[in-house]
């Protein structure tokens, strides 16, 4: 009996241990839109980082966000600067800036890092409040009239700095070859026409892909996918 108290007392002991250590490392999550917002609204002085490049920065960005990354000059100081008992937000284009700043802030002590996933795209478009320095090239109106006036439209809704959103551009030259006049191609991009992206609220990544018919959505692509296969299929059995 006693050996067995030993032994429960050991394990126990382990197991708080073990817990209390992960606890002292902090913790880093990936969450949904709907989630990061929650907690940013639950914090008095929420504690936002962008961590794209001050050029993407200076276009669009979530309203009170500091912006800094790994690569910054102003990396340390803007560290320093950061209460680690609190909760830190993140957010870049996609999760790969975010998720480096997020190992790092984990490693110098911080308890909390959130990172939002699908990043500055599914943050605006989900509509949420953001700061934007220009006015959209096409407003909502203009985007469901070309839905309206024409049989097939594939948009493509991204942003020049994402290194996806790249790859997209030579299946689009090879579709608009192919289909001529039958496919109306629309390409929106954040830095010309970041409302538009929030009108929609639809978009939680980029690239996104949609491709109407008669004003109907045929398919909707939250990143690449297959586009080229999918835009065969859907016209051949039209």
């Amino acid at each position: 009996m006693k050996n067995i108290l030993l032994k429960t007392s050991t394990i126990l002991y382990l197991f708080f241990t073990t817990l209390g250590f992960a606890q002292d490392k902090g913790v880093s999550s990936i969450v949904l839109l709907d989630a990061f917002y929650a907690k940013i609204k639950s914090q008095k002085n929420p504690q936002i980082i962008d961590a794209r490049g001050p050029e993407e920065f200076a276009l669009n960005h979530i309203e009170g966000a500091l912006n800094f990354n790994l690569k910054s000059e102003n990396y340390e100081k803007s560290v320093a600067a950061l209460n680690p008992s609190q909760p830190v937000f993140i957010y870049s284009i996609a999760a790969y800036r975010s998720g480096l700043l997020s190992t790092e802030l984990i490693k110098k002590g911080f308890s909390e890092v959130y990172i939002l996933e699908g990043g500055i795209a599914a943050w605006i478009g989900g509509g949420k409040p953001f700061y934007s320095n220009l006015k959209s090239k096409l407003s909502l109106p203009e985007y469901k009239k070309i839905i309206a006036e024409n049989e097939y439209v594939l948009v493509d809704i991204g942003s020049k700095y994402c290194a996806t959103c790249k790859t997209v551009k030579p299946i689009l030259e090879n579709l608009r070859t192919q289909y001529g006049e039958k496919l109306k191609i629309v390409q929106i991009e954040l830095e010309e026409s970041p409302q538009v992206i929030a009108d929609l609220k639809t978009v939680k990544v980029f690239p996104t892909l949609i491709l109407y018919q008669n004003g109907k959505i045929v398919f909707k692509n939250d990143g690449l996918g297959d586009l080229k296969n999918n835009v065969d299929v859907a016209l051949a059995s039209k």
